[in-house]
């Protein structure tokens, strides 16, 4: 089918443009910079808040994979960040609705959670996290994407729109994975607000191409992580020394991922494919 990839030059773009590709999908591929493009897709260079680009993006798309907007917290203007993520969400989704998109597939974040960029201490109500998990956002990046599940939800009332939101955790693959690992295993502490989440940016891509084939209705908010952590350490050992006293709703034996995915696998039929690589020196 023909599918709409905004923020194709970012990381996950990249490797779902390539997922897409092999799967035999027609391509129009959006992001706000030159990139390289395969061969034989439909690229559009433009910022997503301008509306006639996006019109032209989303004619003739079945379906829309939207990965475009800034992708963290680390910007000098919060309100900036938080409006343009809100205001290219809203566009891009609206617009895919009222072109006649059949399917959505959104990037969240399991920021939306509010734990991964809070700017005081804060610990989860209960692990493993699933995505009833009261919202306990302070931080615009991950206020923004709650707006972009809730602005989902009115998609889909509005225009029909099946949507899947994906709430990732960090991603990553080869050097940039390697030197995420490296840094939490010299202090996991430091990742204490992202529960130690992470997923290949391969599994990323996988379950973007699965979440547009699965026949699902609705609209979905998914968790999605590996089924391990980030880190060397025990997740009894993390929780002990870094979330004392949160309460475990089920046994988390050796390294087993602190994020609930069950959803996920019911409603896709996704499971991760890889495993957290060691590491020098661990």
């Amino acid at each position: 089918m023909h599918v709409l990839i905004t923020g194709a030059a970012g990381h996950i773009g990249v490797h779902a443009t390539r997922e897409l590709v092999s799967a035999g999908h027609e391509l129009t591929l959006t992001d706000r910079v030159p990139f390289d493009a395969p061969a034989r897709t439909r690229v559009l260079i433009g910022d997503l808040r301008d509306a006639d680009l996006v019109r032209k993006a989303v004619d003739g798309a079945e379906a829309v994979v939207h990965l475009g907007a800034i992708p963290h917290p680390n910007a000098e203007d919060g309100s900036a960040l938080f409006a343009a993520n809100c205001l290219t969400a809203h566009r891009v989704l609206d617009e895919a609705g009222r072109a006649g998109a059949h399917r959505i597939v959104a990037a969240s974040s399991l920021a939306a959670v509010g734990l991964a960029w809070s700017p005081i201490p804060v610990s989860p109500r209960y692990v493993p996290l699933d995505e009833e998990h009261p919202t306990l956002v302070r931080d615009p990046y991950g206020l923004s994407k709650l707006v972009l599940e809730e602005t989902a939800r009115s998609t889909h009332r509005r225009w029909g729109t099946d949507i899947v939101c994906l709430r990732f955790p960090f991603t990553g693959t080869g050097q940039r994975l390697t030197d995420q690992l490296v840094h939490i295993a010299a202090d996991p502490g430091a990742h204490r607000h992202d529960l130690w989440a992470w997923l290949d940016t391969r599994d990323a891509a996988a379950v973007i191409r699965r979440a547009l084939a699965a026949t699902v209705t609705g609209c979905h908010v998914l968790n999605v992580a590996a089924a391990d952590t980030s880190s060397p350490l025990t997740t009894d050992e993390l929780l002990h020394q870094h979330h004392p006293g949160v309460p475990a709703f089920e046994p988390l034996p050796g390294r087993v991922s602190l994020i609930d995915t069950k959803a996920c696998a019911d409603l896709l039929g996704f499971t991760p494919r890889h495993s957290r690589p060691s590491v020098q020196g661990e």
